[in-house]
């Protein structure tokens, strides 16, 4: 059977016209926390000699793949929310489900990178920097990209080779994989189970094992301090938050013959803009090195200026007054209280 389909129409999250106005600006505002959150974690890491450990290259790796993996989806809802008709074409329907799994599958292996990372600083802290160097966690994240690419290069080529004879209604707010292959014109019986080994035992996998290193991680803070367990605790619980967030929607969706049920928009928009929205919030709000790297370095961006002057300090209520520098060099000498 030919394929004489040229392009797929989109239902969207919502045909009500006033819910869609709502939606507009929430998910906008939405991903305009997703955009600047991830973008000032990935300025901090990379300006901030302090956050110079693979637990923060790794984070900054998770930020750079939360943009592009919204992107994907994100402005195109936004922007389909104004449209009566949500229209996207073959060409562009297969790249954005290319570009879904690609960043999706990096993303469920960059955390179990992660969740290694936190397993050897904490079950073999005199190991760490041995066995994480640098040219490890570039070999890991090569691996991650590579990864993605295989499964999301299998999902799309199974998919383009698809016969597609109409309809062309889409009941979903993006290409995904089961809604395009609930209108291909033929038996899906055989490519269905592949999809399911493909993207719901990658997922499956990674969460086992992430949930198998966080456990070995809790039972070793059995012969630590009540300091150590508090602070790996404070590390580990925003991991554990990301991965729920995220692996459960993926699990739910994927996990599962071809079909589909009405839930699954909304599960959807769970990890393709909930939780890369949180993802920076998460690991901020329980990273006291994060905030105070963020504090120091956008303080000094903005107040640079006064700092760069050598008659002038700040007072205590952060407004700018001049100190004279003494000729001698006695006193403070650069003339700048810090």
């Amino acid at each position: 059977m030919e394929n004489n389909v040229t392009e797929f129409i989109l239902t969207g999250l919502s045909q009500n016209e006033q819910v869609q106005q709502l939606c507009f600006f929430l998910f906008l505002l939405f991903y305009m926390i997703l955009m600047t959150g991830n973008f000032f974690t990935i300025m901090t890491i990379q300006r901030s000699p302090n956050l110079n450990s693979p637990m923060y290259f790794f984070l900054s790796f998770l930020s750079f793949v939360d943009i592009y993996y919204s992107s994907v989806t994100a402005p195109k809802l936004i922007i389909d929310f104004q449209a009566q008709v949500k229209r996207i074409s073959f060409v562009g329907c297969m790249v954005q489900l290319f570009c879904v799994h690609l960043f999706g599958c990096t993303e469920i292996f960059i955390l179990t990178v992660m969740a290694y990372d936190r397993y050897v600083a904490i079950c073999k802290p005199l190991c760490y920097t041995t066995i994480m160097d640098w040219k490890v966690c570039s070999i890991l994240v090569v691996t991650c990209w590579l990864g993605g690419f295989v499964h999301s290069f299998i999902q799309t080529i199974l998919t383009v080779q698809l016969p597609f004879c109409g309809p062309n209604l889409i009941d979903h707010y993006f290409c995904d994989i089961h809604p395009l292959l609930k209108l291909a014109c033929t038996d899906m019986y055989v490519v269905g189970l592949i999809v399911v080994a493909n993207s719901g035992v990658i997922s499956l996998s990674c969460f086992v094992i992430l949930v198998g290193s966080y456990t070995v991680i809790l039972l070793s803070f059995k012969t630590r301090s009540s300091e150590g367990r508090r602070k790996a605790l404070s590390t580990c619980a925003s991991h554990v938050a990301v991965v729920i967030l995220f692996f459960v929607p993926c699990l739910f969706v994927y996990l599962r013959p071809s079909t589909t049920f009405a839930e699954d928009k909304m599960v959807a928009v769970f990890y393709t803009i909930i939780t890369p929205m949180l993802n920076p919030l998460i690991y901020t709000l329980r990273n006291m090195e994060v905030k105070n790297a963020m504090k120091r370095l956008w303080i000094e961006r903005w107040l640079g200026r006064n700092r760069r002057d050598p008659d002038v300090k700040l007072n205590g209520i952060g407004t700018a007054s001049f100190v004279p520098v003494s000729k001698g060099g006695a006193g403070n000498k650069s003339g700048i209280i810090p």
